[in-house]
């Protein structure tokens, strides 16, 4: 979920295409699809030359998938993930993308792909600006 002047803008869910042997690749293909999107927010915000401040922060819930992002050595337990989710690390080499650790009950786009208590949901809602 991108969120600009704290509110949210842009969100998607979609199962995922390809079957996973756990859930740091799942969570590495799911960051493989944010920075996708967040490189093509950042250069619509250029285009019409609204300020992009860089590195673009992406906010992620799995230390795993963070520390194989942000690897470059080749692991014999992720050889088998698909190519194009790989370009994620070249973007974090460069300094255009950074990840930090966030915990899943602050996660916000956590109602987006399961079920939440009650009290949760109420204070994710909040969080979002989706109440009055």
């Amino acid at each position: 979920m991108f969120m600009v002047a704290s509110g949210p803008i842009l969100w998607e869910t979609k199962r995922q295409d390809t079957v996973v042997l756990s859930t740091v690749e799942t969570e590495f293909m799911a960051l493989s699809r944010v920075i996708a999107q967040a490189l093509w927010i950042s250069k619509y915000f250029e285009e019409i030359r609204l300020l992009v401040t860089k590195p673009v922060l992406i906010y992620a819930d799995n230390n795993g998938a963070i520390a194989l992002s942000s690897n470059d050595k080749n692991h014999r337990r992720t050889k088998h993930i698909d190519v194009q989710h790989y370009f994620v690390k070249e973007y974090i080499k460069a300094n255009d993308i950074t990840f930090q650790y966030i915990p899943s009950s602050m996660n916000l786009a956590d109602f987006l792909t399961k079920s939440l208590p009650r009290d949760t949901l109420w204070r994710t809602i909040a969080s979002l600006g989706l109440t009055q």
